[in-house]
């Protein structure tokens, strides 16, 4: 039976540990997913407003066929230069991309990032030319660690809101029936709701909750939603002022086409928790990382890949009810 993993984290998945770091006056922070060795990444995005690094380089026909590390951070176009302190660390620790070694040139880490829009949440921004965001990503980098993961106003979440709740940073993993380890780790900022209609205590997700991780409400019997009703999402939601940002992660080994269908799959792990999602005013996007450490199955990968996209969508939709279900129960 398919159950959640030790720490039912993304760090769950061997060979990926993660940090986080706050500015907590500015209500912002980042989070950074760190692969022991160079792992291969794939991406999908899906809102109408993201704002991404180095994604077009994770495209199965690129040059580049693994990343170093993958960074999460709030603070929207700011928040790119998060991965700028992690490549810079990374890169004086000698890991990184090269096409040969040569005496004075140094590597270049592949940091992929995504940012969420945390700007006008009431925290101090008056940074001038010196925004925080290099420096949270090498405090982030610092950070990492292969333990649990904290959930609610952490890391890139740590100023978020999903629809009119607070949102926040979640974890959850899976332990499939196969012996696969999946792992999810999201930054919930979503215009939309992750809580049913008119029932504040019943997320979304709850169908895929596992011992009662986000509260264990259900809905009553016979329950319907209505088409037009939305719940707790944001009234007056602005362009780019919302966005979900995530990664997957398995230590099935998997080719970068094969890391792609599996983020494109965990994308409805989003569609299960919020809606409506992926809308004109989010920048969703879900990466998919392999630390490649157990083969799939000579006959019947593919069915094996399309099982995994499965536990990954389901793993994600427990991460976003988490996330936000810690941060509703922590002091503002």
């Amino acid at each position: 039976m398919a159950m959640p993993g030790k720490t039912n984290s993304l760090t769950d998945v061997s060979g990926i540990a993660v940090g986080q770091a706050e500015a907590a006056d500015a209500k912002t922070g980042v989070t950074v997913i760190l692969p022991d060795s160079r792992a291969v990444c794939a991406v999908d995005v899906r809102g109408g407003g993201p704002g991404t690094r180095e994604t077009d380089a994770l495209e199965a026909h690129t040059l580049v066929d693994a990343v170093d590390a993958v960074v999460l951070s709030g603070g929207s176009s700011y928040g790119l230069a998060a991965a700028d302190g992690v490549a810079a660390e990374l890169g004086a620790s000698g890991r990184g991309f090269a096409l040969f070694d040569m005496p004075g040139v140094p590597r270049s880490p592949v940091v992929p990032s995504a940012i969420l829009y945390d700007l006008a949440n009431g925290g101090d921004k008056a940074w001038g030319a010196n925004p925080p965001y290099r420096d949270l990503g090498r405090d982030a980098l610092a950070a990492v660690s292969s333990g649990p993961v904290a959930l609610g106003r952490a890391g890139a979440g740590f100023g978020a809101m999903a629809g009119t709740h607070p949102g926040g940073t979640g974890t959850a993993s899976l332990v499939t029936g196969e012996g696969y380890t999946v792992g999810a780790l999201v930054c919930v900022n979503a215009f939309g709701s992750v809580t049913m209609p008119g029932l504040d205590d019943v997320y979304w997700a709850w169908p895929h909750e596992i011992d009662g991780e986000f509260g264990g409400a259900c809905p009553p019997a016979g329950w319907r939603a209505s088409p037009a009703d939305w719940g707790a999402a944001k009234v007056n939601p602005g362009v780019r002022e919302n966005t979900t940002i995530a990664v997957v992660a398995t230590d099935a080994a998997l080719t970068p086409a094969q890391a792609r269908r599996l983020a494109i799959m965990a994308q409805d792990g989003l569609a299960r928790a919020i809606r409506p999602v992926h809308t004109p005013f989010d920048g969703d996007v879900v990466f998919a990382l392999s630390t490649s450490a157990r083969p799939l199955p000579e006959s019947g990968a593919e069915l094996a890949l399309a099982a995994l996209g499965s536990a990954c969508a389901d793993t994600l939709a427990r991460a976003v009810a988490r996330g936000v279900h810690a941060a509703r129960t922590q002091a503002v």
